[in-house]
């Protein structure tokens, strides 16, 4: 008997870089749940209707999507994975159109600021905001697009139909997003390799108490790969801080975390979970 597919929600159309995150975790016989925001998507893990969900958190040129900070603190779901993608931008087309007729390019804002030396190169296009790269897409290939071509992947146009007339058409080479797999139960950490711990703590509002959270890691050699500060709702001036740390959860992360929970106001372990090894 053929195994049910896990279903894995993700913000946006298929054909969307999230898409392409999901199916480099779990393979093409997922069952895509595509949902249009980041809260929604975060609401169909938790009430059962997706297994997984698959959210954005950085892009390295753009920086951190703040939203899902909060959302991750927002919901009792667990990080058990992560991965990133390279972001490739395509100019798409309905098939047989000739670059020479296109006026209007719709896309995300996102992705249409990071094409700017494309636009400034060809002065007679007119960016068109639209809510999703791949929906741009798909509304282009079924005439509900106000544009005459838009910016996605090529794994869009494939799936709609379109035509790619340009390629790598982003300003930098560079520019990959990472995705965090969440879900509501944590996975077991099986084997050797490297493991990431993501985790949200607050701290008193005296001098020295981020120092004092940062060296529970600094004495242990442990590598933080990331930290972000978000404000705490109804609480002006003070912030939550979530933290990335390489190393073993079973042991001198553990070791860590019962340090910082002897003086931090509060510590919740976000997920536990295999490192990726890189970009893709």
């Amino acid at each position: 008997m053929t195994p049910p597919s896990t279903a894995v929600a993700i913000q946006g159309e298929a054909g969307s870089y999230s898409h392409a995150a999901a199916l480099q975790v779990h393979g093409p016989d997922l069952r895509l749940v595509p949902r249009p925001s980041f809260d929604a998507l975060f609401s169909a893990v938790v009430e059962g209707t997706a297994a997984r969900g698959v959210v954005p958190i950085e892009n390295s040129l753009a920086g951190s999507v703040h939203e899902n900070y909060d959302l991750l603190r927002a919901h009792a779901l667990h990080v058990v994975g992560e991965t990133a993608v390279r972001i490739h931008h395509c100019l798409v087309v309905r098939p047989g159109t000739a670059i020479e007729s296109i006026r209007r390019v719709a896309s995300h804002p996102v992705a249409l600021a990071q094409c700017r030396r494309f636009f400034a190169g060809h002065p007679g296009l007119v960016p068109v905001p639209a809510y999703d790269t791949a929906g741009s897409v798909k509304d282009l290939m079924e005439d509900r697009a106000d544009a005459d071509a838009a910016i996605g992947s090529a794994l869009a146009a494939r799936l709609y139909g379109g035509e790619v007339v340009a390629e790598g058409i982003e300003d930098h080479p560079e520019n990959h997003t990472c995705f965090l797999v969440v879900a509501p139960e944590p996975v077991p950490l099986n084997g050797e390799g490297v493991f990431k711990t993501s985790l949200v703590l607050t701290l008193p509002n005296v001098p020295g108490s981020l120092h004092r959270a940062l060296g529970a890691f600094a004495c242990r050699g442990l590598d933080l790969t990331k930290i972000e500060s978000r404000p705490l709702e109804g609480r002006p001036w003070e912030y939550a801080f979530y933290l990335d740390v390489l190393g073993d959860p079973r042991s001198e992360v553990a070791d860590a975390l019962e340090e910082l929970r002897a003086f931090a106001a509060d510590v919740r372990v976000l997920g536990s979970y295999q490192a990726r090894e890189s970009a893709t």
